[in-house]
């Protein structure tokens, strides 16, 4: 049987979609880094903001609504503010009506001073589509659907 890969030697480049984030002053906590909350933060506007520039979506108006129904994070090393972060996104599993994110923070190549490659933090996130007005969960809609397999990767990848 295979080993288990160690999530901490993935790079950006394992991850499809690539959301530069920022981050603020207040986002460091007292021990001078990202409070654990922030991460979340930053992995919901990714996703969300991914799924805004690529999707017609409106959340008071749709039929259905994709909910958080599971996350969690590893943190690996820590980061803070005025670091320039971007979050890689990737889909390990996509269901009927629900979809598995893996999330990857970086300090971003493209606008940091000194290269760093190392993931920061890998978070796991699940998106269940429900019916807005009956609030049960139902197929995620093909236009997202669509979207969400740009981003799939293979199991184990």
């Amino acid at each position: 049987m295979p080993s288990t890969p160690d999530p901490r030697e993935l790079t950006l480049a394992d991850f499809p979609v690539h959301r530069p984030v920022t981050t603020r002053w207040s986002d460091n906590d007292m021990y001078g880094h990202l409070n654990n909350a922030v991460y979340y933060e930053l992995f919901d506007s990714a996703i969300n903001g991914w799924q805004a520039e690529h999707v017609s979506i409106d959340p008071m108006t749709d039929a259905t609504q994709g909910v958080v129904a599971e996350s969690s994070c590893a943190f690996y090393a820590e980061v803070a503010f005025p670091a320039p972060l971007v979050v890689g996104i990737r889909v390990a599993r996509l269901g009927t009506s629900s979809v598995t994110y893996q999330l990857g923070l970086f300090v971003d190549p493209e606008r940091a001073a000194l290269p760093d490659p190392a993931i920061k933090a890998l978070g796991r996130w699940v998106h269940v589509e429900i019916d807005a007005a009956t609030r049960r969960s139902t197929p995620i809609p093909d236009h997202l659907r669509a979207l969400m397999e740009t981003a799939v990767v293979e199991a184990g990848a």
